[in-house]
């Protein structure tokens, strides 16, 4: 059942609303100067432990943390996923191409780091099969590995260390990156990577590291190809390999893929009742561990083997700084896309229990870990999709996880760590490959975005493929420009619309989408439908001119007639404008008198609702076309303006050009003004009945 709405109000130009409830300037300017002033002053003990609170969020949430509610859930979440972080660290360690050790670092500094400044109760951060290969990516380029090099020989050794001390400038100067996006207040940045966008790219990354990890489950040594086209170029020295395949590796890789798979499946469809996922990864780095240390495979069949894992923890030294002008480039792209992951995932566990981040903080808190983990040889480290998912379903409940998650790795550095040193590497590689099947079940989005929006299923196409075959990191440059570009090209094409009135109300809606709305007479109401600026001007106008048949004939022939109907009648002089008459001060009664405009607009309304904004160019456009319709003898009424475009236009001239008058708050406050002067109305206080 609907009730009628009845509204009983006078009719509200913008001036007059403004001097009835909108506040002074001089009150506004003295407030805005008065809170800085307070903002700025405010340094006393309270506003200093509010600040430490902000930028240490742990000393705001320690102190009401609740042992009973949350402790157990924290326990048990924190140790499933250290258990998970250390083979996935070994494993991601391969594909930043560095040695398995300092994967267990990179799961243990930044963690316990994010415990401190991180906002996200269920992100667990660590190393990220993205974003280590994208690192790896890079390490390969600047320190080429021989195929041929002894891994025991001193100058293996030499070039490992050359390795992480590149990869650890990566993750220095990634987070000094952060640190100064968190200063200039740039945490919205993250913004640009739509979902589209970071879902294709995180999918086509799943592919270039199955395919990198090819050589190792087959146990061939190849070199590692960088640049454009790698997924080819790594496919086809793979097939060239083929007949050189280690059998003893394939076989432990078809094992561990026969096991892994269906048991990260039974984890995944029964997760809402086991309450621990069943930790397989760690199982299976055990067995494969000591299979391969009882039977000497390493010896008997030449499988690659992970080697010396030292015990305890590095020694403190600064990364290969002066390698840092060289990767300048690559860290800028690995930071955005580590950020823009991290923040996405805690966005979205946020939503889902009811709190909020803060992605300012969150620039800070991943800054920090990558800034001074890089002093322990990690490399760059974000929140992790994987382990994240088993953070949240295993029961965790704050950040107090990830204290429990670097315990679990803790005792792996100081005491087990050694124990690794005949695990296959091809295990590792099955980790990584098994680890990125959430990454590959991202297609199974593509109907459902197809059918919600064409141009976001254009936009993950486009990266996806952009991705596979570029590589990453050009790949995701092109996906953020060609998004940016969709962005562009529909505004440049926004709609402008003829509006017209549902009978008996003051509502407006699109005479071709709504056929019971009319048309006022003699009144053509105009809505377009986004910004006006450089570079959609010539589309506006295009849209304007064609909806009121402003061609230069019929100015010149209207021009005409009310230079003839001025020396025919006696009516008062208008003002003119650089030799041009400006109607808009003339009487405006007279002018719904006059026979020129008999069944013809008479007068322009433009709905600027949808006008988020307007620059100099388009305002000037805006203004030319006022001077245009006045000159047809059209005159031109805006409603709904907001505050910038209005104070935009105001500057750029356009009172010149029309009567202050004829800027409304609302349509209907417009079509009624309009109506009035055409029947004449003697009335002095217009009023409004629906």
């Amino acid at each position: 059942m609907t009730s009628p709405v009845a509204v009983y109000r006078d009719i509200y130009t913008e001036d007059q609303f403004k001097k009835l409830y909108g506040a002074s300037e001089e009150t506004k300017s003295s407030e805005k100067l008065r809170e800085r002033v307070l903002k700025n002053c405010g340094c006393n003990k309270d506003a200093c432990v509010k600040a430490l609170k902000e930028r240490i969020p742990i000393l705001n949430w320690l102190p009401r943390y609740k042992l009973k509610k949350w402790l157990l859930g924290d326990a048990v979440a924190g140790f499933t996923v250290g258990i998970v972080h250390i083979p996935q660290g070994m494993a991601f360690a391969l594909l930043t191409s560095v040695a398995p050790i300092y994967g267990l670092y990179t799961s243990f500094f930044p963690v316990l780091l994010y415990v401190l400044f991180g906002t996200g109760r269920h992100v667990s951060t660590g190393t990220f099969a993205v974003v280590s290969l994208m690192t790896g990516s890079v390490v390969e380029r600047m320190i080429p590995r021989p195929v041929d090099l002894n891994s025991t020989s001193p100058e293996a050794a030499e070039i490992e260390a050359q390795k992480i001390g590149v990869a650890a400038a990566i993750a220095f100067l990634s987070g000094i990156i952060m640190v100064c996006m968190f200063a200039l207040q740039l945490g919205f940045l993250s913004t640009y990577l739509s979902e589209p966008i970071v879902k294709a790219f995180t999918s086509a990354a799943a592919f270039h590291v199955t395919i990198s990890q090819l050589q190792n489950m087959l146990g061939l040594r190849l070199p590692r190809y960088t640049g454009p086209f790698t997924i080819f170029k790594t496919l086809a020295s793979v097939f060239e390999a083929l007949p050189m395949t280690n059998m003893a590796e394939l076989v432990i890789s078809m094992a561990c893929l026969s096991v892994l798979i269906p048991v990260k499946e039974i984890n995944t469809r029964f997760r809402h009742k086991l309450r621990t996922p069943i930790p397989v990864e760690i199982l299976m780095v055990i067995v494969a561990t000591g299979i391969a240390y009882a039977c000497s495979l390493d010896s008997v069949y030449e499988i690659q083997i992970v080697g010396h894992i030292p015990a305890g923890f590095p020694s403190p030294r600064l990364p290969a700084l002066e390698t840092l002008p060289s990767v300048a480039g690559d860290t800028l792209a690995i930071t955005f896309v580590g950020y823009a992951v991290s923040v996405s995932l805690a966005m979205i566990y946020a939503d889902k229990h009811g709190y909020t981040i803060h992605p300012n903080q969150e620039l800070l808190a991943h800054g920090i870990s990558n800034t001074v983990s890089s002093l322990f040889s990690c490399f760059p480290s974000s929140a992790t999709l994987a382990t994240t998912n088993i953070l949240e379903s295993a029961g965790g409940a704050t950040q107090l996880s990830g204290l429990f998650t670097s315990l679990v790795v803790l005792v792996v550095l100081l005491l087990v760590g050694p124990l690794f040193y005949f695990l296959p590497k091809a295990v590792l590689a099955c980790i990584n490959v098994t680890s990125l099947r959430q990454m590959f079940l991202q297609f199974q989005d593509l109907p459902e975005l197809w059918r919600i929006s064409k141009i976001d299923f254009m936009v993950w196409v486009v990266t996806w493929l952009s991705v596979v075959i570029l590589n990453v990191d050009l790949g995701l440059a092109v996906g953020v420009v060609f998004s940016m570009m969709t962005v562009i090209c529909r505004t440049q094409r926004a709609g402008c619309s003829v509006l017209g009135r549902a009978s008996n109300t003051e509502i407006y809606r699109s005479i071709k989408k709504n056929s019971k709305c009319y048309e006022i007479p003699g009144v053509k109401i105009l809505a377009y439908n986004g910004p006006i600026y450089y570079g959609n001007r010539s589309f506006f106008r295009e849209a304007m001119t064609n909806l009121l048949g402003l061609t230069p004939e019929r100015i010149r022939r209207r021009e005409k007639i009310l230079k003839a109907l001025e020396k025919k009648e006696s009516l008062s002089i208008p003002t003119v404008e650089n030799g041009v008459a400006n109607a808009s001060f003339s009487s405006e009664n007279e002018l719904f008198k006059s026979d020129i405009v008999d069944g013809e607009v008479q007068a322009v309304l433009i709905d600027c609702s949808s006008v988020i904004f307007i620059d100099v160019a388009g305002a000037r456009l805006f203004i030319q076309m006022c001077i245009e319709c006045q000159k047809a003898g059209v005159r031109i009424y805006l409603a709904m303006c907001n505050e910038s475009v209005l104070k935009i236009l105001t500057n750029s001239g356009l009172m010149d050009h029309m009567n202050p008058q004829h800027l409304f708050v609302t349509v209907h406050d417009a079509v009624v003004y309009i109506q009035q002067l055409k029947e004449n109305s003697s009335e002095k206080t217009a009023t409004i009945w629906v």
